[in-house]
C-alpha cells in the first residue's frame, strides 16, 4: 500500500481529531473515567478487527490515547485515515471529546 503525506491525511473527512506523530498520527480522547474508556476501546477493537489494521491504544483513568501508522508501508496510508475517521466517529457516538492537544 502506498504511503500518504500528512497533508493528504488531513484532506480525509473526519480526521480533525488527529495530529502528526513521527511516521503516524495520534489522538487523545477525554473519557473522564475508566469505564467510558473501556467502552471506547471496545469500539476501537471492533473497528480495528474489521479493518484488519491495529492501532496502539493506551487507556488511563481520564483518557484514551490512540496512535496509527502502517508499519508494513513505513508511514501513513489510506487505511490509517479511514480508521482514524471511524475511531473519531465512534468517540463522537459515545459523546467523548478529543483533546485539541493530544500531547498532554
Amino acid at each position: 500500500m502506498d504511503t500518504i503525506t500528512n497533508d493528504e491525511f488531513r484532506a480525509f473527512e473526519g480526521v480533525e481529531d488527529w495530529h502528526p506523530d513521527g511516521d503516524g498520527v495520534r489522538a487523545q480522547f477525554r473519557t473522564g473515567d475508566f469505564a467510558t474508556g473501556a467502552r471506547l476501546f471496545s469500539a476501537i477493537a471492533d473497528l480495528a478487527e474489521a479493518a484488519n489494521h491495529h492501532p496502539d491504544v493506551e487507556i488511563t483513568y481520564p483518557r484514551v490515547r490512540v496512535r496509527l501508522t502502517s508499519h508494513d508501508a513505513g508511514g501513513l496510508t489510506r487505511k490509517d485515515a479511514e480508521l482514524a475517521a471511524a475511531i473519531s466517529q465512534a468517540a463522537h457516538d459515545l459523546a467523548i471529546d478529543a483533546d485539541a492537544d493530544p500531547s498532554r
